[in-house]
């Protein structure tokens, strides 16, 4: 993958130096953990990798609705498909697409569902803290990150623009498949 250099040069080295300065300066850390996105999303699109067979999309739990009775973050797909949340979209692209879709509950369980699952790409969604540091430790998978919407607050009934998740699968499955 082009560019793959220097992506690793700016996740192993500037991120980190980018961070130094940042405390110096009093730059919000949320701030850089949302420009360390955005560049990296850059970098990996405008890598072109090759097609990719084998994506793993990682969601957050607290996309879930707090009040929901259903446990989905062993098995995403106990999701019973009532609405109230995005849940039920997401299982869907992921039948419709043939990825590996898992719920995480924090960046610990993130990073294993990573190593045993072995995806070729990761299309993931979170706040910036947990996906900076995702997008450090699993270099040098291409991954996009989408940050989630807050309205209630970190980690209490968030949400995410379904679209760019959507542009994030077709990138990585070629814009050959239709995702809903």
């Amino acid at each position: 993958m082009k560019n793959q250099w220097i992506r690793g040069l700016f996740l192993k080295l500037g991120y980190p130096l980018m961070l130094i300065l940042g405390g110096l300066f009093r730059i919000k850390k949320e701030k850089l953990q949302k420009f360390l996105i955005d560049i990296n999303n850059s970098l990996v699109k405008n890598s072109k990798p090759e097609l990719v067979r084998r994506i793993l999309l990682l969601l957050p739990h607290c996309l879930q609705q707090s009040d929901c009775k259903i446990k989905i973050t062993y098995n995403v797909y106990n999701c019973e498909s009532c609405g109230k949340c995005e849940i039920k979209n997401f299982t869907q692209m992921a039948r419709n697409l043939g990825l590996e879709l898992y719920v995480a509950t924090g960046g610990t369980i993130a990073r294993r569902i990573v190593v045993n699952t072995r995806p070729e790409a990761i299309v993931a969604v979170a706040c910036e803290r947990d996906l900076s540091s995702g997008i450090v430790d699993t270099y040098p998978l291409p991954i996009l990150g989408i940050i989630n919407e807050r309205p209630f607050g970190p980690c209490f009934n968030t949400g995410v623009d379904i679209n760019k998740v959507k542009e994030a699968l077709q990138f990585f499955s070629g814009n050959n498949k239709e995702v809903l």
